[in-house]
């Protein structure tokens, strides 16, 4: 009784080994080629669930099914026109076919090695057989410089930027239908000049600048030249129409004063010849004045009257 216990705890175990062995489970983002010896046999499973195999003998092999990013390696390209370009492109990538991936790739690193053989070359054939306008730019719209004025383009495009990456992508795919792997987008995130170029282009961009700050300084010393002669002449119009004003109200008081003093002088002549000679005196005589004068001299007139009627 007891031996048949054990047998039956046996058998149960092995049923459980053989049923774990047996099972395998597929991920939603996940697809299955079942090998046995290293052969696929069966098909692929690409939808998610329970499966099983034959245990011990078929191996379960796992390749991802959602979409996969590739990172090339940026480097130096020269373009057409002999411009040395730094790039850098990147891809998306899944696998459409697992049987074919597992025949000729087998895993994901040899896959990404397989991209990188494929897709570089691409890049360098689309960016050396056209010039460097081609790579940079997508359309022929006009371009806004410094000053806000839109400036038509010189340069005329006949494919762009987006073509060019549509050629890689084109280029590419044939070569990657035989390993199962379906190319979806390939792009060129950066272009960039190499390091030589871009310093000398650094260089353009900056006399380019300092002319342009150059030109924009001597139009504003220019226009404050102009407004500092305008104000000059405004000022100097301002001072003439002034000091014209000016003399004109004091030769109109000069001619009233003058009026005025004739007027009064006119009634006696004699006090206005007095007042005249007092003047003189006042300004040519003082303590220390010494004059030698003939006794007739005109300017001892009111003296001589003065000193007789004192005496008197």
């Amino acid at each position: 009784m007891k031996t048949r216990y054990i047998v039956l705890i046996a058998i149960v175990v092995i049923v459980g080994v053989a049923f774990y062995a047996a099972a395998y489970v597929v991920d939603e983002t996940e697809q299955v080629v079942i090998t046995q010896f290293g052969k696929v046999v069966g098909e692929p499973k690409t939808e998610p669930g329970l499966y099983f195999k034959v245990p011990f003998i078929q191996q379960p092999n796992y390749f991802l099914k959602n979409i996969q990013a590739w990172d090339g390696n940026p480097g130096q390209i020269p373009t057409r026109d002999k411009t040395y370009l730094w790039v850098d492109a990147f891809a998306r990538w899944r696998i459409v076919d697992p049987v074919a991936f597992f025949r000729t790739v087998t895993d994901r690193f040899s896959a990404m090695k397989r991209l990188d053989d494929i897709i570089n070359p691409a890049v360098r054939n689309a960016v050396t057989s056209h010039e460097l306008i081609e790579t940079v730019r997508t359309s022929n719209r006009s371009m806004t410089t410094l000053e806000g004025k839109d400036e038509a383009q010189r340069d005329i495009i006949k494919t762009g930027r987006e073509k060019l990456n549509n050629m890689i992508l084109k280029a590419s795919q044939p070569k990657l239908d035989r390993f199962g792997i379906e190319l979806i987008d390939v792009k060129m995130k950066r272009v960039n000049y190499v390091k030589k170029v871009r310093d000398s282009v650094y260089g353009r961009m900056i006399a380019e600048r300092k002319q342009m700050a150059e030109k924009i300084r001597s139009e504003g010393q220019g226009e404050a030249k102009r407004i500092m002669g305008q104000k000059e002449r405004d000022l100097l119009e301002i001072q003439s129409g002034a000091y014209r004003k000016a003399e004109e109200i004091k030769g109109d008081a000069d001619a009233k004063a003058t009026q005025i003093y004739a007027d009064a002088y006119s009634v006696d002549p004699e006090y206005y010849s007095f007042t005249q000679s007092l003047d003189v005196y006042t300004q040519s005589l003082d303590k220390t004045s010494n004059l030698v004068l003939s006794t007739d001299s005109e300017l001892l007139k009111y003296l001589k009257d003065f000193s007789g009627k004192t005496s008197n």
